[in-house]
């Protein structure tokens, strides 16, 4: 058992760096987990709400290659972003039985402080980047994946702040709070994603209703909106970034008003991030209203573009793969069925983790992360957001399943305990 949680441990550390590193490890880990199942206590696992409604969401992603009229390799590859959710019964499985669930979320967050410092550095030296990103302040992957994986990080290190504080432990305290300032540093002053900007308050306010007293609360809302001011009046990059969403806005609406009257003014500029998700949106709206039950097939979204771009120019010749909003690329695919099956197993791993633990914590933040994120982008199908969110859930969910079979184990025995007591 060993060997597999520290393949699992290396996933999480290499997660924020490689996706090739990540796919192998994976292998690996699979491997290794195989010879140490036992199948009657993995067939308990699966029969949960929380393992079959992953396994149901991808199966119906395999038949729908069935009524796809997308080519094979595209229907084939339509498959592959919800293959990931067949590990979640594994890991659920496996670190229900492990002691080591913490060295994967401590490898993980040490990942994260590790880009973060790189983070900045490529800031003012470029060429020390080490992938092909463009954004500043950007070493690997994307400033997307980079903003989700610090904000997390956030959240997940709030917990051992509390507790530790709570013990009086300053020290460690002080540590976990300075390395969430930093992570906060990074995203207001150096690079962020909107997205993330729009779940940092969510999660303050589920942080907030789950952990503390209502005075707390209150504290800690009164330091994050002193530090929210602070942070707004010094960074002008920040003040930019949200401007940008209002100034996108508007030349999507002079884009729109010149094509759809050509004797309007042409624009000055073409809309990007918000304009196109907006044309990406309108667009999926009528491919689900064309086949509302069972969808278009898997790997149809790529093909319904390219149909609907033949002959139009500019922002309605976009061709994507991906609608930038987790239920639309579900309902495009698979319709109602599969948006059903999404919410369902949403809202399974969130009754999962309604725990007072810290396992059930860090399961709760990544569903919810993942649910208001997928507002605006598809991340459960992305491959650093959706592997977050596959991590979190088994290794955290299979913790806390042991927590509550513990607890039930020993009210159990107290009551026989008292059943068996000999009479005063």
């Amino acid at each position: 058992m060993f060997n597999v949680d520290m393949v699992a441990v290396l996933i999480a550390a290499l997660l924020p760096w490689t996706t090739t590193g990540v796919a192998i490890a994976v292998v690996l880990w699979i491997i290794a987990v195989s010879f140490t199942i036992d199948p009657a206590r993995l067939l308990r696992v699966v029969r949960q709400p929380a393992s079959i409604l992953p396994l149901a969401l991808f199966a119906l992603a395999v038949l729908g290659m069935l009524w796809s009229d997308a080519p094979r390799p595209s229907r084939l590859h339509g498959t592959n972003p919800v293959a990931k959710l067949l590990l979640i019964p594994l890991l659920l499985y496996h670190f229900e039985r492990s002691q080591r669930a913490l060295w994967v979320l401590a490898a993980f967050v040490v990942s994260c402080a590790l880009l973060m410092i790189l983070s900045c550095v490529v800031f003012f030296q470029p060429a020390w980047k080490l992938g092909s990103a463009v954004a500043a302040g950007v070493a690997v992957k994307s400033y997307v994946d980079q903003s989700q994986e610090f904000a997390f990080c956030i959240f997940a290190l709030a917990w051992p702040a509390m507790v530790l504080f709570r013990q009086r432990r300053f020290g460690r305290a002080s540590a976990c709070v300075a390395l969430m300032a930093c992570f906060f540093a990074n995203m207001m002053f150096v690079v962020t994603a909107r997205t993330a900007l729009v779940c940092i308050p969510v999660l303050l306010a589920l942080f907030a209703i789950r952990q503390l007293s209502r005075r707390a609360a209150l504290t800690v809302f009164a330091a994050v909106a002193v530090a929210a001011a602070l942070t707004w009046l010094g960074s002008p990059y920040l003040r930019d970034r949200i401007a940008q969403t209002a100034t996108d806005y508007r030349h999507y609406q002079e884009d729109q008003m010149y094509y759809q009257s050509p004797t309007s003014p042409v624009p000055e500029y073409l809309p990007n991030a918000t304009g196109l998700r907006i044309e990406y949106w309108r667009k999926s709206l009528k491919y689900v209203s064309a086949a509302p039950i069972i969808g278009n097939g898997t790997g149809s979204i790529r093909s319904l573009f390219e149909r609907d771009a033949v002959g139009q120019e500019n922002l309605a010749a976009a061709v994507v793969d991906n609608p930038h909003n987790q239920t639309l690329g579900v309902a495009i695919q698979w319709g109602t069925t599969g948006v059903i099956l999404l919410y369902a197993m949403w809202l399974s791993h969130l009754l999962l983790f309604r725990g007072a633990t810290m396992a059930a914590w860090i399961g709760l933040l990544v569903v919810v992360q993942n649910m208001v994120s997928s507002l605006f982008n598809s991340h459960l199908f992305d491959f650093v957001e959706g592997w977050m969110y596959v991590l979190g859930v088994g290794i955290a969910g299979g913790v806390t399943m042991r927590l509550k079979r513990n607890d039930a184990a020993k009210h159990a025995g107290e009551r026989i305990l008292a059943h068996e007591a000999p009479p005063d």
